[in-house]
């Protein structure tokens, strides 16, 4: 798959795609990401590609014209006939992990980073099929966005995480029926005392070697983590089905 990243800050895109366990999907090209610095479209001797909104008020707008000429010449490149253009704004669609599995089937986008106070909306009415957010709250910028789409994409390919069951375990996937994912612990089997905290075992259930116990225990500490932290996604699993007798029990108890 590929992804066109078009971005006034190409610059910052680089070390992600060099370092991390994420690395392996961009330098194999399993998803290749083209980078398009926005600047080298702009026509004036300044390299200009935002100028004051029409209206007044504060801030500057990303013009029209260079990212015309840019994703124009993207989609030459690609020749696709309408590639999907996704554009990160706060009144997007917030990023879910269903939405990061489609992406990860897919063959990519052209991923639009705005700036200052947004772009020109006849850009946006004209090319954009799909707006995407992190969340509700602002940032300086769509390259953020852009990096966490990529990454979240990227772990989900064949190959990249040591283990191919890595990614089936997280939070929101589908094969933990959209819940939370559990605690999880590792060596020393007993953490000693520091200061006022006491020391911290290892949950017995976990160095058993019963293996029905242990996704047992997995399963009812992601169903308390959820409940506590996200009920919402209790309701959504709840409503499709998702829950057994034996987790409504156990829901029943906390």
């Amino acid at each position: 798959m590929r992804f066109d990243v078009l971005t006034i800050f190409p610059e910052l895109f680089a070390p992600h795609l060099t370092h991390g366990v994420t690395r392996r999907a961009f330098e194999s090209g399993q998803v290749d990401v083209r980078l398009w610095p926005l600047r080298d479209f702009a026509e004036d001797n300044y390299r200009r590609v935002d100028d004051r909104p029409y209206g007044g008020g504060p801030g500057m707008v990303m013009l029209a014209e260079p990212l015309e000429r840019a994703l124009a010449a993207i989609k030459a490149d690609r020749g696709e006939t309408a590639p999907a253009v996704i554009h990160f704004t706060p009144t997007g669609a917030r990023i879910n992990q269903a939405r990061v599995q489609q992406l990860a089937t897919s063959s990519g986008a052209v991923l639009l980073c705005g700036r200052y106070e947004g772009i020109d909306q006849r850009v946006l009415d004209r090319h954009v099929t799909l707006e995407l957010s992190l969340g509700d709250f602002v940032l300086s910028g769509g390259e953020l966005p852009a990096l966490a789409l990529l990454d979240a994409v990227a772990r989900l390919q064949e190959g990249v995480l040591g283990d191919a069951q890595s990614h089936q375990q997280d939070s929101f996937s589908e094969t933990s029926d959209g819940l939370l994912d559990c605690p999880h612990y590792s060596r020393p089997e007993l953490l000693p005392a520091m200061g006022d905290q006491p020391e911290r075992p290892v949950p017995p259930v976990l160095l058993s070697g019963h293996h029905a116990d242990i996704k047992r225990w997995r399963r009812e500490q992601s169903l308390a983590l959820t409940a506590a932290r996200r009920p919402e996604l209790i309701a959504a699993a709840r409503a499709a089905g998702r829950l057994s007798k034996a987790d409504e029990a156990f829901l029943a108890k906390l």
